[in-house]
């Protein structure tokens, strides 16, 4: 067996060091791919040789399938997106009209003036109450799905089967038995006990249309290929087509009961009444008709009732995922920070910039933008929380100002500048939002409605404790070696 086993040896390293360089070379040569990802891959890959192959086999791709790819472009080929009359150039303040040039490029989708949008939650809950305000919030949807009478169009990440999420569906149910067409769809991870559970069923027998997204993978014969992780993250709700819900609101209680310990999730969700809401019907019928085949073309081009608010909010929808062209959404983050000129507030969960974001970050300061930016003391994800605290010493040496919510999980995605435009929805400034997870934002040029959402961030700061650069500064050589090597390999995560 001796001799036989010497020479099965060289023909196994030699097929391992083709598989090996083929996959190196693969790493390298992707397309759209940022240059910290190819170097942390390559590392892994070269450092660990059969461990690091098989984990870019699984984790290092963003292809969503062929299936999907050709219904992505059937998609594109057969419903065109929608358009709004041309807008006064006087009706943009100047400093912003490149920025909403830019998110139109992502969909192709142009400024839709005339909106009526509402923050939602109790007017009397602080950030002390989150249970109180998240109720108040999803009570709203609640009551336009069972005022609903013809549509109703649900997408969420994550719906739990507890108090708020089964009066959801019993609404839901309610209108799908009085003749409404209803269309739900949840993620096949983020929502895997609502899909097993009594009230999927109880959707299905009501006549509620549903669908688990991403609940295959790319596969190679039994193997999967590519990121066997990515998600649909979206929160949209959309009613009749004439109102629409965006936010970083999840179907479920504040008390959020899969992740208790880490509770209250504190979120923020807005309500949308007049043409924007075309813009996120399409981006529900989109991946509705990728997931599920059933062609919403017509439904996403239909006209909406003549509703148009004098006065009302500019707003623009986009959304994002791995099919889109280039860093999508780190371009808008990006470009939001640039166009502050006096005053930048940032709240997010989840925070693992990539080098542009880092960049504009520490360089607002530096042109005179007071900025601050609101973090979860506690994080749910001891990784995201290692890679963001790794960010500290840069971000407060540039003169940004860092605060921690210690309430609960501040879940809430905003950026306000300048008090006169925000920017929020479903992605957090983390790799996963920038390149891995279908997301849904909006960008909207409202004073009054600014105004609101800078209110409830100071909600967050009131009670919030500052991060004092002397405490950073002292962290042990053991913590901050920790940190900066996960934050090293934020581009795989």
């Amino acid at each position: 067996m001796g001799p036989l086993l010497t020479w099965l040896q060289t023909p196994i390293a030699i097929l391992l060091t083709v598989v090996h360089l083929g996959v190196a070379a693969r790493a390298i040569t992707r397309p759209g791919r940022q240059p910290a990802s190819r170097v942390a891959w390559m590392a892994v890959i070269m450092s660990v040789p059969v461990i690091g192959v098989i984990g870019y086999l699984f984790l290092g791709e963003t292809s969503i399938g062929p299936r999907r790819a050709a219904q992505l472009r059937t998609v594109m080929e057969r419903s065109g997106v929608p358009v709004n009359q041309p807008v006064p150039a006087d009706r943009v303040p100047e400093q912003i009209r490149s920025l909403f040039s830019l998110v139109g490029s992502v969909n192709g989708f142009t400024p839709s003036p005339g909106n009526r949008i509402r923050l939602l939650g109790d007017p009397d809950a602080t950030a002390q109450e989150p249970a109180r305000d998240s109720a108040a919030a999803l009570t709203t949807l609640i009551a336009d799905i069972e005022a609903a009478q013809e549509t109703v169009h649900l997408c969420f990440y994550i719906w739990l089967d507890d108090d708020l999420g089964g009066r959801m569906v019993e609404a839901v149910c309610a209108a799908a038995r009085r003749g409404v067409a209803c269309r739900v769809m949840v993620d096949a991870l983020g929502s895997r006990a609502f899909i097993k559970s009594a009230r999927w069923r109880q959707l299905r027998d009501a006549g509620v249309l549903t669908d688990a997204a991403q609940d295959d993978i790319p596969r190679l014969g039994p193997l999967p290929v590519g990121r066997v992780d990515l998600r649909n993250h979206r929160k949209i709700a959309v009613i009749d087509n004439q109102i629409a819900y965006c936010g970083s609101q999840n179907c479920a209680d504040a008390e959020f009961r899969v992740e208790e310990k880490f509770a209250p999730w504190v979120d923020v969700l807005l309500r949308c009444e007049g043409p924007v809401a075309r813009q996120e019907q399409w981006l529900f019928t989109s991946t509705w008709t990728i997931e599920t085949g059933e062609d919403l073309s017509a439904l996403a081009a239909q006209e909406p009732l003549p509703t148009s608010y004098e006065d009302g909010a500019l707003v623009e929808m986009f959304g994002t995922g791995p099919t889109s062209t280039g860093p999508a959404m780190s371009e808008v983050f990006v470009a939001t920070i640039y166009a502050a000129q006096r005053e930048l507030i940032i709240t997010t969960p989840y925070f693992v910039p990539d080098e542009a974001i880092l960049r504009a970050l520490c360089a607002a300061p530096h042109r005179g933008v007071e900025t601050t930016i609101v973090f979860p003391a506690r994080n749910n994800s001891r990784l995201v929380g290692a890679c963001g605290r790794s960010t500290y010493a840069a971000l407060l040496d540039a003169g940004v100002t860092i605060y921690e919510y210690p309430l609960g999980l501040l879940h809430s995605k905003i950026i306000t500048i300048d008090g006169e435009v925000c920017l929020l929805g479903s992605a957090n400034m983390d790799r996963r939002s920038l390149e891995l997870n279908f997301e849904n934002n909006m960008l909207v040029a409202d004073r009054a409605l600014t105004q609101d959402v800078k209110a409830r961030q100071q909600t967050y700061l009131s009670v919030s404790h500052r991060v004092d650069p002397a405490d950073v500064r002292a962290w042990s050589f053991p913590r901050r070696l920790a940190q900066n090597t996960i934050e090293m390999l934020a581009p795989l995560l």
